[in-house]
């Protein structure tokens, strides 16, 4: 393996674990930011909703884009103005500098995500065997440290500010440097090509949808877990605050751990058997959690999510990219927009089925979301490639243009 993937592989991860980093320390600090700005109970959620509504139309954007300049070069502006949006919001005094700065936040962050799953699915070809998954283990490792720094923040009351710049300081010259080595690996930005398998673009649509629902279910499952785990322990199961605090930290290592191992299950066992595992691992911890006696069962179904939800998003986005070859960016920027409408639904969906009927009957919905994506296995299969389906191919050489090229 040449001395350019591996550059490329290493700044690519840096770039995943940042994003996690910046991504998490956003969303744990939300009542403070809440607080900081005097944003009403009733007001928050249109703040809330605003940023995946705005990474949607980054993430379309870039698909348009991508046809011009490389995911690189977008992936390399983007990064920077993700960090300095975060540091906005924690820097600002007034409420439209909170909204310009969720703004700016959530265009950047829809063109980073869709720039850097475009570059990991084309390292993945380049390396000849499955990687997409350690990409996102560093970004929930990212998320880890995130969260855990803006718990330090609101242990010691330290101003918004005062918990972002430091972060901002090291992460930005450290992903401005590293976007040196990113490798671009020739993922075909004309949209058109996606009609490559039927005349019009219309049977590539629908050769696209199915990965488009999975992905759909799967974030509806991972917020579920993030927004309410805690209310469903504390409420529900009769936990104290303290212990309902701890589901989204095992939440998250979990799923780490899967991640961190899921890329040799794929290599072993083929990506559509590792999604079915992931799928019914997924479905079997919702279960837990909906019929869970007490609260330390219910951290059992929690633990069980992380593992099982973790792989369906990284292979989703490696299943796009075998599936169209020759328009991989493309394929990548609209399946990305899933990703946003998962999490827009999942944390509504959850909480008026609650109030409607209960929040144990809630948590059997994303469970049937998740089962779902059984029926829908066979589009991760190999292409003839067949790397990633237990058969790698020889590693090759070409390897797309090094950004220091552009």
């Amino acid at each position: 393996m040449t001395d350019v993937l591996r550059r490329g592989r290493a700044s690519l991860a840096f770039s995943f674990f940042a994003q996690g980093v910046a991504f998490a320390l956003l969303v744990t600090r939300i009542p403070a930011i809440q607080d900081r700005y005097g944003v009403s109970d009733a007001l928050l959620p249109a703040f809330l909703a605003a940023v995946p509504i705005l990474a949607g139309v980054g993430s379309v954007s870039t698909e348009h884009l991508v046809k011009r300049i490389p995911p690189s070069r977008i992936l390399r502006w983007s990064q920077p103005v993700v960090l300095l949006a975060l540091l906005g919001v924690g820097a600002g005094d007034s409420m439209l500098e909170l909204g310009l700065s969720l703004a700016a936040f959530g265009l950047a962050v829809g063109a980073l995500d869709a720039s850097m799953n475009m570059l990991g699915v084309s390292l993945q070809r380049a390396y000849g065997r499955s990687i997409m998954l350690s990409f996102h283990a560093v970004y929930s490792l990212g998320g880890i440290l995130g969260a855990s720094l803006a718990w330090v923040g609101a242990h010691w009351h330290l101003a918004l500010w005062v918990s972002y710049l430091p972060v901002v300081l090291v992460l930005l010259p450290a992903a401005v440097v590293g976007s040196r080595w990113y490798v671009d690996g020739g993922g075909g930005g004309d949209a058109e090509v996606l009609a490559d398998k039927g005349e019009g673009g219309t049977v590539a649509f629908k050769l696209l949808l199915p990965l488009c629902l999975v992905m759909c279910f799967a974030y509806i499952g991972d917020s579920t877990v993030s927004n309410w785990s805690a209310k469903y322990l504390q409420d529900v199961l009769g936990s104290s605050e303290q212990l309902a605090t701890v589901p989204y930290n095992v939440y998250m290592v979990t799923t780490l751990l899967g991640r961190a191992i899921g890329d040799l299950g794929v290599r072993r066992l083929g990506a559509v058997t590792v999604v079915r595992l992931g799928a019914l691992v997924a479905a079997v911890g919702f279960a837990v959690v909906a019929l869970a006696p007490g609260a330390w069962v219910g951290m059992l179904g929690f633990t069980l999510l992380g593992l099982g939800l973790c792989v369906l998003v990284p292979q989703t986005f490696a299943a796009a990219g075998r599936l169209f070859p020759g328009a991989s960016d493309a394929a990548v920027a609209r399946l990305n927009v899933f990703n946003y409408v998962g999490f827009l639904i999942g944390s509504p969906l959850v909480g008026a089925l609650g109030d409607a009927w209960s929040y144990r009957g809630a948590m059997l919905v994303p469970m049937v979301l998740v089962l779902v994506t059984l029926v829908y296995a066979r589009s991760f299969a190999a292409q003839p490639d067949r790397y990633g389906g237990g058969h790698e191919r020889p590693r090759t050489a070409d390897v797309g243009r090094g950004s220091n090229g552009l």
